[in-house]
């Protein structure tokens, strides 16, 4: 992982981006439509949202699922390894939130 050359970096970066974190944690609820993602990942861009859907995707760690109606829906949930990251990331979000007193006391005492 430590070398520029090596294939995991990129799917690291992936998985451990602003939005790739908060996309893998909220499809662990289960099935979301586009929209709904939007609307729970706050303020995430449309276009920022689509790309990391497509990264995680293509990662083999979402799957897609498109309905031939109009309006057109589709559909994002987690595939068995995108569940396994999940937990990972999910403990590692867990951590942050039980430690955030902690951190941020860390950061006042830093700045001040």
């Amino acid at each position: 992982m430590f070398s520029t050359l090596c294939p995991s970096r990129e799917i690291l970066n992936h998985v451990t981006s602003r939005w790739g974190v908060l996309v893998l944690s909220a499809l662990m609820d289960g099935t979301h439509r586009f929209s709904e993602l939007r609307r729970k990942i706050d303020g995430v861009s449309e276009k920022m949202l689509a790309q990391t859907l497509q990264q995680l995707e293509m990662d083999g760690f979402v799957d897609r699922v498109s309905y031939p109606v109009v309006p057109p829906h589709v559909e994002y949930s987690l595939t068995p390894l995108g569940e396994q990251i999940g937990v990972q990331i999910d403990s590692l979000v867990d951590w942050i939130e039980s430690n955030l007193p902690k951190i941020m006391k860390a950061q006042q005492a830093r700045q001040g």
